[in-house]
């Protein structure tokens, strides 16, 4: 596997197991990484052992977000059975989706910031799947979305539960605060076709797994995701569906949230208020 990364101070990055070195010292013609995600969707972003520069360990690297500007980003409720049945919610007959604004996105690291309890007094942490595009596209056959997506990353989604249980249209609100989707610190590109269906995704709260379900138990798989929305708009290169979570828990100042997604990679985030 490759990795997209970008540096704290925003110094674009392509790497793999062995370390990262700058973009452009295998692509001098890139000048961030959203250049590079259609050549990540396409499998051409090059090898890095021709590189000008030599690899610097991930561990040496502060990561900020991997893009330096998302497009769209989707959530998607209730996308394992068993997470439905734990919110005694029915099992969907399509993708129940929402909107989140990009003012809630923060990078690796966090921090999780909890709104002011007179807004919310539960809040909860939820371990994703995400799903990057990397290509513009419109009505995308499932056979073809390995054409059209760049990569993945874990995703750490909170929503103010109280705030949704009082009224239903309030998901967007709910979703919306700020710092309410952390992201990983890389987009992880196969370098084939990936089968998703035996890895498995994890909510941990403070090292204790509090959800975990695997991916072909999703009620509709990445490629389906995709698809459908591909048909209600044009995706672009980097926008990003987060696929849904095996189980939510609450979270309060002071825990440490993280999303692992088996593979992958994870995604940790403290929680302030």
């Amino acid at each position: 596997m490759k990795f997209l990364a970008r540096t704290v101070t925003g110094r674009p990055l392509l790497g793999d197991e062995a370390g990262f070195v700058d973009l452009q010292s295998v692509h001098p013609e890139f000048d961030s990484i959203s250049d590079a995600l259609p050549h990540a969707a396409d499998e051409t972003l090059g090898d890095i052992d021709d590189a000008t520069a030599e690899r610097v360990p991930a561990e040496t690297i502060s990561f900020g977000l991997p893009l330096e500007q998302f497009g769209k980003l989707w959530g998607i409720g209730l996308n394992y059975e068993e997470h439905a049945g734990d919110l005694d919610e029915d099992r969907p007959t399509e993708p129940a989706s929402f909107m989140k604004p990009s003012t809630a996105l923060t990078g690796p690291g966090g921090p999780i910031r909890l709104p002011p309890t007179s807004q919310s007094e539960r809040v909860t942490a939820e371990g994703e799947l995400g799903v990057v595009l990397g290509r513009t596209c419109r009505d995308v056959d499932e056979a073809d979305v390995d054409n059209v997506v760049a990569g993945y990353l874990p995703v750490i989604d909170m929503t103010a539960e109280d705030v949704l249980q009082r009224n239903p249209r309030f998901l967007t609100r709910s979703k919306s605060y700020d710092s309410f989707i952390v992201v990983g610190p890389a987009i992880v590109v196969p370098e084939e076709r990936t089968d998703f269906e035996d890895l498995t995704v994890q909510t941990i709260i403070n090292d204790e797994v509090r959800a975990e379900n695997q991916i072909k138990n999703m009620l509709f798989s990445p490629a389906e995701l995709i698809s459908f929305h591909s048909k209600i708009m044009t995706l672009q290169p980097g926008d990003l569906i987060s696929t849904g979570t095996p189980g939510a828990w609450p979270i309060e100042p002071g825990d440490d949230v993280r999303t692992a997604v088996e593979s992958i990679g994870s995604v940790t985030a403290p929680v302030v208020r």
